[in-house]
């Protein structure tokens, strides 16, 4: 799985990659059919927090996009990551009745 992670209105650390690179382990089930994953994280010049994107690029041509807003980082990469491993376990549930 290609994984890309850029920041928006701040620059993402190293421990924030490897925080993330943590987070996502829990992915490792889904390496056959999870091409490539976009994660997006925006500071919000208004207000505190953090608004997250992920997108899942499939195998088989297909995209799904997750999203998270959360006060902190950490917190937000944390259910995101959640998220991510929802998303790529109901679609692989969807692939398999076909």
């Amino acid at each position: 799985m290609n994984l890309t992670f850029r920041g928006i209105g701040f620059s993402p650390t190293d421990e924030d990659k490897e925080f993330l690179d943590k987070k996502l382990k829990k992915l490792a089930f889904a390496d056959d059919y999870l091409h490539d994953l976009d994660i997006t994280a925006t500071k919000e010049s208004k207000g505190i927090g953090f608004h997250l994107e992920a997108t899942l690029h499939f195998t088989w041509k297909k995209e799904k996009a997750v999203s998270q807003d959360a006060y902190e980082l950490y917190e937000g990469i944390e259910l995101l990551a959640d998220k991510i491993q929802a998303a790529a376990k109901k679609e692989k549930e969807k692939t398999m009745k076909l």
